[in-house]
């Protein structure tokens, strides 16, 4: 995940604003990025945060 920070606030920060300006899903993000999808929800999840395709961001 080079093109992420590694700090866990930080990357949700980054995460949540790149998918509300730029991609239309977290799958296209991470297509693009080059970053693992499931890694990603991962370090996301021990924050208890979670994917809401809904809403297209983090939650």
């Amino acid at each position: 995940m080079e093109a992420l920070p590694k700090d866990p606030v930080m990357l949700l920060s980054v995460v949540n604003t790149k998918l509300r300006d730029i991609y239309p899903s977290l799958e296209a993000m991470c297509r693009d990025l080059g970053v693992d999808e499931k890694e990603l929800t991962e370090r996301l999840a021990k924050l208890d945060y979670r994917y809401s395709t809904e809403e297209n961001r983090f939650l």
